[in-house]
C-alpha cells in the first residue's frame, strides 16, 4: 500500500518542523498514532490504532528516523528482534513557500494486516484527518 496526501499550511516551515520530525508529537494531531515512546536517538516504539466500525486494529512497530532535514523527514520500520518484518515508511516533505508551506505525507506499508481493502481506506482517511488536525495545531503554535 502506498498513500500520499498534502496540506497547505499558512505558516513557515520552521513552525511545522517540530511537529513532524518527532514521532512523540504525532498523537496530538494524527489519531492513527495512538501512543509513542522514545527508544534511543531517532527511534521510537509506536502503537498504531485504527477503528473500523466497532472493531479496532492495532500494531506496535519500532520506527527510526533515517532522514531529518528542513525539507524532508523519513521514518522507517527498524525492529531489533532479529526477525523479518513488513516494511513501514513515512516520508514527510515540506515545500517552502515563504510565509507558508505545503506538507506532503507519503505512507508506504508492505504487509497484509492493514491492507484488506477497507483498511487501506481507513489508513488513508486517518492520514487525511491528521493533516487537518496538523493545520490546527501549527496555527495555534
Amino acid at each position: 500500500m502506498k498513500y500520499s496526501s498534502s496540506v497547505e499550511l499558512p505558516v513557515a516551515p520552521e513552525v511545522v518542523l517540530p511537529f513532524v520530525n518527532d514521532l512523540q508529537k504525532y498523537p496530538a494531531w494524527m489519531s492513527l498514532v495512538h501512543a509513542v515512546e522514545a527508544d534511543g536517538n531517532d527511534s521510537w516504539n509506536v502503537e498504531l490504532r485504527a477503528k473500523v466500525g466497532v472493531f479496532a486494529r492495532s500494531k506496535r512497530i519500532r520506527m527510526t528516523r533515517t532522514v531529518n532535514t528542513e525539507s524532508k523527514i523519513v521514518f522507517e520500520r527498524d525492529e531489533q528482534d532479529g526477525r523479518q518484518h513488513s516494511p513501514w515508511r513515512l516520508a514527510v516533505d515540506i515545500n517552502d513557500a515563504g510565509s507558508a508551506c505545503t506538507v506532503t505525507m507519503n505512507l508506504e506499508y508492505g504487509g497484509t494486516l492493514w491492507t484488506a481493502g477497507v483498511l487501506d481506506r481507513v489508513l488513508a482517511s486517518q492520514v487525511d484527518a491528521g493533516k487537518a488536525q496538523l493545520a490546527k495545531v501549527v496555527q495555534g503554535a
